[in-house]
């Protein structure tokens, strides 16, 4: 059981048929109908920690390059998309099925402003002027910092990063990670907490 648990949505190749279904969710102030598999993070309606983080993150510029890291079906980048269309959304994971659902879902929405890919095919020259993320805790620490590691440097100067942690994950701990880890170049402060999650500021300062 832990086995299968674990291949839920951090393998690449999730075990199992890719059967898809129709969920109503409701992204920017509408109400959409998308499509979600099992083998993906949160295949049944938008997780709580995500909907903490939409509603507590301000309205996004409306152009500049956005990053939703760990994307599953969408949600961020579909929100993203959706509140600044002339804007250019990269939704990342290693999930190939969670990449194609996204893909499904912009078409479905008629955006075409997003891009989803795993990590490596993203353009390492490319900076971002805003990240959004329900980052995967628990793959472990490793793993997770390594993932801080490969974006948060990549914020342009004065670009913001907003997480969302539950805090019987380790939220506090995790705040505090970030503000020693990156002291030098980033400003690391607590945006909101709403009900058992932190809403986590990352703002590159230098």
């Amino acid at each position: 059981m832990t086995e299968k648990k674990t291949e839920h949505y951090f393998s690449a190749q999730p075990a199992g048929d890719f059967t898809t279904k129709e969920i109503k969710v409701r992204l920017a102030h509408s109400d959409y109908t998308v499509e979600t598999a099992g083998g993906i993070f949160s295949p049944d309606h938008i997780d709580a920690g995500t909907e903490q983080l939409l509603y507590s993150v301000p309205t996004p510029p409306q152009t500049g390059n956005f990053l939703d890291i760990g994307c599953g079906w969408g949600p961020l980048a579909l929100t993203l998309a959706l509140e600044a269309p002339a804007a250019h959304i990269y939704a990342v994971d290693v999930n190939q099925r969670a990449l194609e659902l996204t893909r499904r879902n912009a078409e479905r929405l008629s955006l075409d402003n997003i891009t989803a890919s795993v990590p490596d095919q993203i353009d390492p020259q490319l900076s971002f002027h805003l990240m959004w993320s329900n980052p995967p805790i628990r793959v472990g620490k490793a793993e997770l910092h390594a993932i801080m590691h490969t974006w948060l440097p990549r914020l342009n100067i004065g670009g913001q990063a907003y997480l969302v942690v539950a805090k019987h994950l380790g939220a506090d701990s995790f705040e505090k990670w970030l503000s020693s880890e990156f002291a030098s170049t980033h400003s690391v402060t607590r945006e909101d907490t709403r009900k058992g999650f932190r809403i986590i500021n990352v703002t590159r300062v230098s």
